[in-house]
């Protein structure tokens, strides 16, 4: 009980500062991204946070099988290298039971693996696609950015003097549209308007921006005549309820409807969700026999090539995953033959560590 309290926690512990490092780097270089995209314009400051929380299983979903495998990895390697598995054999502990310790806790993982595969991970991801879309589809006040031209797609920009009642009204407002007419000429739109709020239907769901005391100019390109109309207010329709996209993805769609579902997108999703748990028992079984150094090599001395193993293991994951979902591969092997390759990498590897001792 002494030696598997003391096994699993240096394997933990070392798998927490892997992941902790692996999870910093990843989070960080998302968050710039999306930081870029809130200093541009195109999404709010305040969103980002949710953002990053929505995120968070997809990536633990992927860091936590490799932290767990480096783990072994470099706490196995430093008793070793600190001859303290040698002592353990030597006592014997036999190298099955060096295996079962490891297997213990990467039971743990494997269940939260498949807790943010199966469930967290397309919930996060459906949540974060619907706060983007709905900053796609509509112009957000607290998008804007006072005294900055603003480009919200569809031809639109945006101009806004300042904000007022918690960024809910604006004040000295230009909108410029490219439009079509009726007869299918384009015309180019701007309104101007002292303030401006948003406002929904309650009926069809559309969102208007009301705007108050302005004018508003219609230019035809090649033109040197312009329609002008001066409002009291005007409603400028922004999004209607039908415009939004359907969020019917494979990538977003809860486990269970992926079983009813039956195609092959579908299915390419189902098997890539189910595999990543039994991926932590196998990277687990290839990180025993590559945690074996000499002491003179040091702890470090395999550490690429496991890294170029799991690199190798995920790819083909992904590729099977493509192919899967382009028909090109069926879907009834799906990515089970990679796993049970991987599987039988492992076995020999490690059989071939026990014969050759495991104190060596």
């Amino acid at each position: 009980m002494i030696i598997f309290r003391y096994l699993t926690r240096e394997i933990l512990q070392t798998m927490a500062a892997v992941a902790g490092v692996l999870l910093l780097v990843i989070m960080g270089s998302r968050f710039i991204r999306y930081f870029s995209n809130a200093a541009e314009g195109e999404i709010p400051v305040d969103i980002l946070g949710t953002l990053m929380l929505f995120h968070l299983p997809g990536f633990l979903e992927l860091i936590l099988p490799l932290a767990f495998f480096l783990g072994i990895l470099l706490a196995l390697g430093q008793l070793y290298l600190n001859s303290e598995i040698t002592v353990l054999v030597a006592c014997g502990t036999s190298p099955n039971r060096l295996l079962w310790v490891s297997l213990l806790p990467a039971t743990v993982v494997a269940i939260l693996v498949g807790l943010c595969s199966l469930w967290l991970t397309p919930a996060g991801a459906l949540q974060n696609e619907m706060i983007i879309e709905e900053q796609r589809s509509q112009l957000d006040f607290g998008v804007l950015a006072p005294g900055r031209f603003q480009d919200f797609g569809d031809g639109r920009v945006a101009y806004t003097e300042a904000l007022s009642e918690q960024e809910r009204r604006l004040e000295g407002v230009f909108i410029s549209e490219r439009q079509r007419r009726d007869d299918g000429s384009p015309e180019t739109v701007v309104t101007r308007a002292a303030e401006g709020y948003q406002t929904v239907d309650a009926e069809t769901g559309s969102r208007f921006l009301v705007l108050s005391d302005g004018e508003r100019y219609s230019v035809e390109p090649g033109q040197a005549v312009a329609e002008r109309l001066s409002f009291g207010t005007y409603a400028v329709r922004l999004s209607g309820a039908a415009e939004r996209q359907d969020l019917d993805d494979p990538e977003y769609a809860a486990t269970p409807a992926l079983f009813a579902d039956g195609s092959a997108p579908a299915m390419a999703q189902l098997q890539w969700r189910l595999g990543l748990p039994p991926m932590v028992f196998i990277l687990t079984l290839l990180a025993m026999p590559l945690s074996r150094v000499n002491p003179r090599q040091g702890r470090f001395a395999k550490l690429l090539p496991a890294i170029f193993l799991y690199v190798a293991y995920l790819s083909l994951l992904l590729a099977a995953l493509d192919a899967i979902a382009r028909g090109a591969w069926p879907a009834t092997l799906g990515m089970w033959p990679i796993h049970a390759a991987f599987l039988a990498v492992g076995l020999l590897m490690t059989l071939r560590a026990q014969r050759k001792g495991m104190s060596g």
